[in-house]
Order: C-alpha cells, then sequence, then structure tokens
C-alpha cells in the first residue's frame, strides 16, 4: 500500500515538475521566498489590530507559536525522522527533474514551506473570518506558495499535502489555546476588578 502511494506520488511529481517554462522560473524562484511576501504579513498584521484592538496580542503570541509549531515538526522532526530524500538529490531522477534554484536541505517529508503557509492561512481564517469573510481566500496563497516547491523539483505532493495538514493542525492548536488562555486571563481580570 505505502509503496503502491509512494509511485502513485513519483509520477504525479515528474507530471506537474514537467509543465514548466524558461521564463517562469526566475519568478517561481523569486516567489517561493519568504521576503517577497511581506506586504502580505504586515496586511494581515494590520487587519488582526485593526479588528481585535488592544486584545491583538494573544492573536501575535499565538501566531508565534503557530510558526513555531509547524516548521519545527516538520524541519526538527520529520525530516530527520522520515528521511525521505528531496527529489533534486535523489540520483534515480538525474536528468530527469527540472530543478531551478537551489535544492534545499537532504530530506524534504514533510515541506517547512506548506506547513508555515497552510498555518498562517488557517490561522488567519479562523482569527479574521467573522470580520473578512474573504480572508478564506488565503488558502488559494498556501496552495500556490506550496506548488512552487513542486515546480522547482525540490519537494513531492505528499510531502505539500502533509506539510499542509500539519500547518493546519498547528493552526488549529494555537488558536484554541491562545483563546483558551485569553478568556481565562480576561476572566480573572474581570473577577479581580469587580
Amino acid at each position: 500500500m505505502i509503496e503502491t502511494i509512494k509511485n502513485w506520488d513519483e509520477s504525479l511529481f515528474i507530471y506537474l515538475n514537467s509543465i514548466h517554462a524558461d521564463f517562469l522560473d526566475p519568478i517561481m524562484y523569486l516567489l517561493t521566498q519568504t521576503w517577497p511576501w511581506i506586504p502580505l504579513y504586515m496586511f494581515l498584521l494590520y487587519l488582526i489590530i485593526k479588528s481585535h484592538g488592544k486584545s491583538s496580542w494573544w492573536l501575535l503570541i499565538s501566531i508565534g507559536l503557530t510558526i513555531l509549531i509547524a516548521d519545527q515538526f516538520t524541519s526538527g522532526f520529520m525530516k530527520p525522522f522520515f528521511e525521505r530524500l528531496r527529489p533534486c538529490h535523489d540520483p534515480k531522477w538525474e536528468g530527469i527533474v527540472h530543478n531551478f534554484g537551489r535544492c534545499g536541505g537532504q530530506f524534504g517529508f514533510a515541506s517547512s514551506h506548506a506547513s508555515n503557509s497552510f498555518a498562517i492561512a488557517t490561522f488567519m481564517i479562523l482569527a479574521l473570518g467573522n470580520y473578512y469573510p474573504n480572508i478564506k481566500w488565503l488558502i488559494l496563497w498556501a496552495v500556490f506558495f506550496s506548488y512552487t516547491r513542486v515546480y522547482l523539483g525540490v519537494h513531492y505532493p505528499a510531502d505539500i499535502i502533509v506539510g499542509g495538514l500539519v500547518g493546519v493542525g498547528a493552526a488549529w492548536i494555537s488558536y484554541q489555546t491562545g483563546q483558551k488562555l485569553y478568556h481565562q486571563l480576561h476572566f480573572k481580570r474581570s473577577n479581580q476588578d469587580s
């Protein structure tokens, strides 16, 4: 069963990775970096402060926790545990994989890019969805951001899917934890004031 899934994953990777254009390579490489998205992150920060005001602090702490969990679980635990070679490091794909830019570390399961982007998108939907219903479109950004990794030849689709699920889980855990902490502190403060 696992071997079958692995074969499907590799076949899908080869198909998706083969769809590329030379002029897009530097653009996709640029868009897989963090810094081009800083304006988006600043805008999301603005929306949090605008919608939550003084109580934004617990959301900002929870976002930090979200990224910490998502990134460390994939990079610090999963990659060294599973030791699945990135396609661009696997000798069997030499001459087949379209790889542009840096290949990255030796192992790729699961994708930290996918984990972090889906963590941010999910957290923002949880935190801002009632204020800005269109925020759910951040999922498309996370999908695109994650897809750049397949396009560049550094991750298999399964790396992306599992990384995305880790990110969603990290966001949900952090949001729920932060919300409970905030309500407990707020309730305690209200009782002390009365």
